[in-house]
Order: C-alpha cells, then sequence, then structure tokens
C-alpha cells in the first residue's frame, strides 16, 4: 500500500497529543510495510519529529497550487489520509481530480465544533449548540470522506444521534500507548502539583487561568508547602504574569521529556473545562504513574467502564478537595496510580490498536463510497465551489508573479 499524509503541520509529540496522534498512525503504516509520504505547507521547527530518519518520504506543497495535482497523480497513492478536516477542505477536492480511485480517510484529532460549542457555552451559558459554523465545514468533511478516524467514543455518538452520520464511514481509534514500566518514584520520594500541556491550544489556556486563580488558593491553604509547576510548549507571554513563587505557582517552559517530567511529581491537574478528544496530558500521568486528578472534560473517553480511582470533579472546591486527599493519603494516591496503568493496558495498547487499524484500512473498498450519497452531493457541491476559489487564488497569484 503507498500512503499519503496531508498534514497541517509537521508533527511534534512532544508538543501536544495531536502530534502524537499523527506519528502514531504514521508508525503503524510503516510497521505494516506500507509506503508513506508526509505532505504540508508548514514550515518544519527544531521541534518537529524527523520523520525521513524513520523511512518516510516527506514533501512541501502549496494551498492553492495546481502543482499539486500532477504531483499527486505521479505519486499515485492507494489511500490519502487528511489530518483534520481543514486539510480535507483544502486538498480532498484536488485528490479526487488527481486520484479518483485513492480512498480517502479524515483523521479528526478530536470533534472541533464539539470543542467550540463547549467553549462557547462556558463563555456565555446556555445550552450546547453543536450547530455551529465549525459543525458546517466539519461534519462536511466527514460525510466526504471514505473513513473517519474518531479518537473518542463519545464523539463518535455524537456524530450518529445528532449528525446522522453512518456507523460505515467511523471508526474507533484512541490514543495509541506503549505498556506503562511501573514507575520506581514513590509516593515519598515525590512531592508538589503538575500541570502540563500545549498552550496554543484554547482549553489549556483557560485551565491554566481558571486552576491560579480559583483551584491553588483552594489548595494552598490546606497544603501551605505545596508548590504548583506549570510546564507547556508555545507559552504566551502573558502567562508569566500568573507566575507567582509567593504563593507557590512557578512557570517551568517547555518540558524536554514529558514522562520524565511527571515522574518526579506527585499529583497531575488538569482541570479543563472545555476540549474534545482524548487528554495527551492525562495519558502521559498514567504513563508516567503520576495520578491524574481531572474534571469531567478531561476524563472523557479515557477511562471507559474502568473506575478512575478518586472522583471526577467539575467545580474549584471538589476539584481542590480531591487534590489534597490524593497528595495526602498514600493509600489513595497508589489505587489512583494503579488504576492509571490499567486503564492504558487494558484500553490504549498501541500493540492492540495498530492491527485494527491496519485491517481497517485495509477492508475499505472505494465502490462503497457509492452507497454514501450525502458524502457525494457534498463532494460535488462543496468541491466545485472549493475548486473555483482555489482556481481563482492560482489566476490572480499568476497575474501577480507576472506583474
Amino acid at each position: 500500500m503507498k500512503v499519503l499524509v496531508i498534514g497541517k503541520v509537521w508533527p511534534e509529540p512532544r508538543s501536544s497529543a495531536a502530534g502524537a496522534r499523527t506519528l502514531g498512525l504514521i508508525e503503524a503504516f510503516l510497521e505494516a510495510g506500507w509506503s508513506v509520504t508526509f505532505a504540508t505547507s508548514a514550515q518544519p521547527n527544531e521541534h518537529s519529529v524527523d520523520l525521513v530518519e524513520k523511512g518516510v518520504s516527506t514533501a512541501k506543497i502549496q494551498v492553492n497550487d495546481d502543482a499539486f495535482d500532477e504531483w499527486a497523480q505521479a505519486l499515485a497513492p492507494d489511500f490519502v489520509v487528511f489530518d483534520r478536516y481543514m486539510t480535507e477542505e483544502q486538498f480532498g477536492w484536488r485528490i479526487e481530480k488527481a486520484c479518483p480511485e485513492a480512498l480517502r480517510v479524515l483523521d479528526t484529532i478530536d470533534l472541533h465544533c464539539l470543542r467550540e460549542a463547549r467553549e462557547q457555552q462556558l463563555k456565555e451559558g446556555g445550552a450546547l449548540n453543536l450547530f455551529n459554523d465549525v459543525a458546517l465545514r466539519e461534519i462536511a468533511a466527514i460525510f466526504r470522506s471514505d473513513l473517519s478516524l474518531m479518537i473518542s467514543e463519545f464523539e463518535i455518538e455524537c456524530l450518529q444521534s445528532v449528525f446522522q452520520v453512518p456507523a460505515t464511514q467511523l471508526s474507533y481509534l484512541p490514543l495509541m500507548l506503549e505498556a506503562p514500566v511501573p514507575s520506581t518514584s514513590t509516593y515519598e520520594d515525590r512531592k508538589d502539583f503538575v500541570m502540563i500541556g500545549n498552550y496554543l491550544h484554547a482549553p489549556n489556556w483557560d485551565a491554566v487561568r481558571w486552576c491560579c486563580a480559583e483551584i491553588w488558593p483552594i489548595l494552598r491553604q490546606q497544603l501551605p508547602d505545596a508548590a504548583l509547576h506549570l510546564y507547556g510548549s508555545y507559552e504566551p507571554g502573558k502567562a508569566r504574569q500568573l507566575e507567582n513563587p509567593a504563593k507557590g505557582i512557578h512557570f517551568c517552559g517547555r518540558a524536554g521529556d514529558a514522562l520524565h517530567t511527571l515522574e518526579r511529581y506527585r499529583v497531575n491537574l488538569a482541570p479543563l473545562r472545555f476540549g474534545a478528544g482524548q487528554k495527551g496530558k492525562v495519558a502521559d500521568g498514567f504513563c508516567s504513574g503520576t495520578p491524574t486528578v481531572v474534571t469531567p472534560i478531561a476524563a472523557e473517553s479515557m477511562n471507559g467502564p474502568i473506575d478512575w480511582g478518586c472522583p471526577i470533579q467539575a467545580d474549584a472546591p471538589g476539584f481542590a478537595q480531591t487534590a489534597v486527599e490524593v497528595y495526602t493519603h498514600p493509600e489513595r494516591w497508589e489505587r489512583v496510580q494503579r488504576q492509571g496503568y490499567r486503564i492504558v493496558e487494558e484500553r490504549f495498547l498501541a500493540q492492540n490498536w495498530k492491527p485494527r487499524l491496519i485491517q481497517q484500512i485495509e477492508s475499505l473498498d472505494a465502490e462503497s463510497r457509492q452507497n454514501h450519497f450525502i458524502g457525494r452531493m457534498l463532494r460535488h457541491h462543496r468541491h466545485r465551489s472549493t475548486e473555483f476559489m482555489s482556481r481563482w487564488i492560482e489566476a490572480k497569484n499568476r497575474l501577480s508573479d507576472g506583474a
């Protein structure tokens, strides 16, 4: 099989769960013996994974550039993976023209319209409104694709019940993790609280602000000697305004290795108030043996039927109290740690999910897309309008270059 992965950005597995997700897909394809090409219009940086070293061909592509059509036709992939719905919008219609037989797979990363709806609900109150502008684009991309990889069981239920997406176009593929090695760092070896995340991701920035403003003062009152260490990639300058050593709040910058960093702390905090998908920071807590205190959003689609080991709390006082209990009671701490290991082993082992991913893709049939009439209809109308806009931009750029 020849695979083309079109990414919105270069994978940065140490910066975000999304980067780790994309790398996991690529590694699964390589382990199956498939030929993989990764293409993106973004520029790599010092934190981008070296895909060439892993045996992946890479290509720089441009949006609104018909050179992509000829390049894709020459590559002739058996299937194309679009990393997020935005890349499907930009390149889906070109793939359909240049490689009409290629199967089209969308990896949603998480359901963006759900995250958008929850953020708006947090800011404005009222009922959750999933029928937002993001949904108009994202759900259309899901219908246009032969298969969409969904990281969350809750999101699959949402797509089927709210948007009537056929089950045949959806596939559950959670985080794919290596089996955790029990930590040698004991309860007594560890101290303090930690938060970690990519600050470009709005839910993470909101969680840090909420924690510093409402959760940490309650925690600090009960544990005056404890500190809160904040780690994150792409830290905004304004984040430094939250640093307050006198109150035990310290910004520590980017974590070079998330698992080794977390292993130094007694409790990992994940007070997310909105978001979607599965949470890399929570998975890292599991794998590093660092008990993680969570809100319902942070826990969503993470533990399934497995007990977390401590209460899942939505409000600041309850969250702080649970964090104090886990921090100060060794037996509770050890129980949450054990449950984290169990969740990984029963739900997220890469060795179980990679073969399922390959089997799912190999079972796809290009002819089955004929039965997905809504997708065909959307490709006809949306791709035509997107194509004409892109062709207009191409012509405009050529005229500008000529001038």
